[in-house]
């Protein structure tokens, strides 16, 4: 079974998302390893980047906080070997195309085998563009995750054929946010995913309360949470660490 597949397998999944140098690496390492004892299944480290396009205002902005402090890819390796000194929680990198080829797909991929980061999430790869990358995961053994949303339609079909790991179901339209009310598409995507293949799915995009976590854990997988934890960590800054555990405790135990 590898690091993927038992994320899945005590139960649902609980997925916290966070910008990696927010608000700064030292801080990021420290909620990388609190978060993984407070229930965290899988943690997605965001590589910030200046143009995230699939991103709301809240994680934007934690992009431009951490890059001002002067996050880099290298700095973010750099953290994760640190990290798994001592912590073994199931890490996934979220980025873009970009950051991945101006750093080199291959060197980028043979890094994140070295450091332990089990998938790569790259929200602006087209599913007919994915061979642009696989090839890299597949020699280093990082899982490509492919991601569908109520746009794909008929390619939900296609995309559930050949993903891995796990499918990341955005649950609604438009770029990342808390929103107060999520629709049923999620529900209607998992169900066409299941008749393809039995591959677990995570909703995200717009959760940010137990009730919501819940509601969600009822037919998916796993809940992805991202802006409202980068939320926490833009109120509290460097005292940021207790109130993101905290809440993760909290939606862990919401989906339990």
């Amino acid at each position: 079974m590898n690091k993927l597949q038992e994320i899945f397998s005590n139960g649902k999944a609980f997925i916290p998302f966070i910008t990696a140098g927010d608000p700064t690496m030292e801080i990021t390492e420290q909620l990388v390893l609190e978060m993984g004892k407070a229930g965290a299944d899988l943690i997605e480290l965001g590589i910030p980047f200046s143009d995230p396009i699939a991103e709301g205002p809240v994680i934007q902005e934690a992009d431009l906080r951490a890059l001002s402090a002067g996050a880099t890819t290298d700095k973010i390796f750099a953290m994760m070997k640190r990290i798994r000194k001592t912590s073994t929680v199931p890490i996934a990198f979220m980025t873009y195309v970009n950051p991945v080829f101006t750093y080199g797909a291959e060197k980028f991929m043979k890094n994140c085998q070295e450091v332990g980061v089990s998938a790569i999430i790259v929200p602006d790869l087209p599913f007919e563009e994915k061979e642009e990358l696989l090839p890299y995961c597949s020699q280093y053994g990082v899982t490509l995750i492919s991601m569908i949303a109520p746009t794909s339609n008929d390619r939900i079909r296609m995309i559930a054929a050949e993903a891995a790991g796990f499918i990341y179901c955005v649950s609604s339209m438009g770029v990342t946010g808390v929103r107060k009310e999520i629709g049923s598409e999620a529900r209607n995507m998992i169900k066409i995913v299941k008749e393809v293949q039995d591959i677990p799915c995570a909703v995200g995009f717009g959760i940010s309360t137990p009730e919501q976590a819940e509601r969600m854990a009822q037919f998916s997988d796993g809940v992805i949470v991202g802006s409202a934890i980068v939320r926490i960590v833009a109120q509290y800054g460097e005292d940021c660490v207790p109130h993101v555990a905290e809440y993760v405790r909290e939606m862990k135990k919401a989906i339990s």
